[in-house]
């Protein structure tokens, strides 16, 4: 009984972890609020033309790939600037363009399912 109140504590405190981690997100980096403002157009957008639960499940699916590619992103940058001192390094700054291409690749794509869902309701 101790051992499952102390795992469900761990358990609970992993989540407060994470919850520090997306506040983190919003106030240190400026491209996630873009990309907040762009999903609550999409969600607004989605409401106004009734979508079908498919296509609110794929926007939801490539919605949450760019705020995870963000934050992962976002953790790699702050990891690198600390372990180099914020000297650039060539390896280094190969790894932050890798991550940078992760968030943009998520991101495009999500542009891309968007158009395909809304382009033929909007036209």
């Amino acid at each position: 009984m101790l051992k499952a109140m102390s795992n469900l504590k761990k358990r609970i405190q992993s989540f407060k972890h994470a919850f520090r981690g997306i506040h983190t997100l919003f106030r240190e980096t400026p491209n996630a609020w873009i990309q907040l403002a762009a999903t609550v157009l999409m969600i607004l957008l989605g409401v106004l033309f009734r979508l079908s639960p498919g296509e609110w499940l794929v926007l939801v699916i490539v919605t949450g790939a760019v705020f995870s590619m963000e934050a992962l992103n976002t953790a790699l940058e702050r990891l690198s600037d600390y372990t180099c001192n914020k000297e650039i390094h060539p390896l280094v700054k190969k790894a932050k363009d890798l991550a940078a291409a992760g968030v943009l690749i998520a991101a495009l794509t999500a542009l891309i399912v968007g158009v395909i869902i809304f382009f033929p309701k909007i036209f």
